[in-house]
C-alpha cells in the first residue's frame, strides 16, 4: 500500500514546501531557512538514532561518504539555489524549472546506471517535457528580471539530478534511517556553510515563519526526502523523479487555493500533459508487481 501511495503523497508534500518557503522567506534569508531546515532534520534524526538504539555500522567504510555526498546534493544544494530564486520569481515557476529534473535523471540513468526504459516511457517523459514546456516557456520570457531566479532554480535541478544518481548508485543498500541521518548532517554543514559565505543572515521569527520553518522540516525534508529515498530503494531513479513533473501544477494549485494566485489556463494545460506522461513513465507493465 505504501508504494502505491508514496508517489502522490511525495508530489503533495514537495509541492506544498513552495508555498510554505515563500512564506517563510519574507522573515527568513534563503540560505539562512535552508540551513535551519536541515539542522533540524539532523537533530531529530540523530536523536532518534540514539532513542531506538539503531546501529551506526550501515555507515562504516566510504558509505558514510557517499550518503553524505548524496545528503549534499539532494538537500543542500538543490535547495539552497531554488530559494534564493525564490527571491526573484514566483514558486510556481521555480517549481516548474524543477520538472527538467526527470528528463535529465532519465537520460543519465540510462547513460550512468544502465537503467533500462521502454519507448512508452521515453514518450511519456518527452510528453511531460511537453507539459512543462507549456508554462516554463513563456514564464521564462515573460519577465526578464526573472532570469536569474530560473537560472538558480536550474542550478537546483543540477544538484537534485546528481544527488538522485549518485543514491541510486552507491546508497541503495544502506537502510533508511542512518543514511537519512547522514545525508542530513551533511546537508546541514554545507548550507550553513552556504549561509555564512554566501549572504548576511537574518531572521525575523514571526509566526508565520515558524509555521513555514517547522512544515518544511518535519513533512518536507524528513517526510518527503524518506518517500523519496523509498522510491529510490524500490524502484529505477527516472520512475522516482518523473513524480517532478506533477509538482508544478500541484504548487500552482495549492498556490491559488492557499495564497490566492491565480491558475492559469496555460497552467492547467501543463498540468494535464505533464500528469500524462508522468503516468506512462511510472506505469509498469501488464501482470507485474
Amino acid at each position: 500500500m505504501l508504494n502505491r501511495l508514496a508517489p502522490f503523497m511525495f508530489v503533495l508534500l514537495w509541492s506544498s514546501s513552495f508555498i510554505a518557503s515563500k512564506a517563510g522567506l519574507r522573515d527568513i534569508t534563503p540560505l539562512l531557512f535552508v540551513a535551519l531546515r536541515m539542522a533540524g532534520c539532523a537533530v531529530i534524526l540523530v536523536v532518534t538514532m540514539l532513542v531506538s538504539g539503531q546501529s551506526w555500522r550501515p555507515l562504516t567504510g566510504w558509505r558514510w561518504f557517499h550518503c553524505a555526498v548524496a545528503g549534499a546534493s539532494l538537500n543542500a544544494i538543490a535547495l539552497m539555489a531554488p530559494h534564493a530564486g525564490m527571491l526573484l520569481a514566483p514558486a510556481a515557476q521555480i517549481a516548474l524549472v524543477q520538472s527538467l529534473t526527470p528528463l535529465l535523471t532519465a537520460i543519465l540513468g540510462v547513460a550512468l546506471l544502465h537503467e533500462d526504459l521502454r519507448p512508452r516511457q521515453w514518450f511519456g517523459l518527452a510528453l511531460g517535457m511537453a507539459g512543462v514546456g507549456l508554462v516554463v516557456g513563456h514564464a521564462a520570457f515573460e519577465n526578464a528580471s526573472r532570469f536569474q531566479g530560473l537560472a538558480l532554480a536550474f542550478l537546483g535541478v543540477l544538484g537534485l539530478v546528481f544527488g538522485t544518481l549518485y543514491f541510486g548508485r552507491f546508497c541503495r543498500g544502506v537502510p533508511l534511517l542512518p543514511g537519512a541521518t547522514a545525508q542530513f548532517l551533511s546537508a546541514a554543514v554545507v548550507s550553513g556553510l552556504g549561509a555564512w559565505v554566501l549572504e548576511t543572515p537574518r531572521a525575523n521569527w514571526t509566526d508565520s515563519a515558524f509555521m513555514a520553518l517547522g512544515w518544511n522540516t518535519l513533512m518536507t525534508s524528513l517526510g518527503g526526502m524518506a518517500l523519496y529515498s523509498l522510491m529510490l530503494s524500490r524502484g529505477t531513479a527516472a520512475r522516482a523523479s518523473a513524480n517532478f513533473y506533477l509538482v508544478p501544477g500541484t504548487a500552482a494549485f495549492l498556490a491559488w487555493l492557499l495564497l490566492g494566485e491565480r491558475l492559469s489556463d496555460l497552467a492547467i494545460a501543463g498540468l494535464v500533459v505533464a500528469s500524462a506522461g508522468c503516468w506512462l513513465v511510472s506505469a509498469r507493465k501488464r501482470g507485474t508487481a
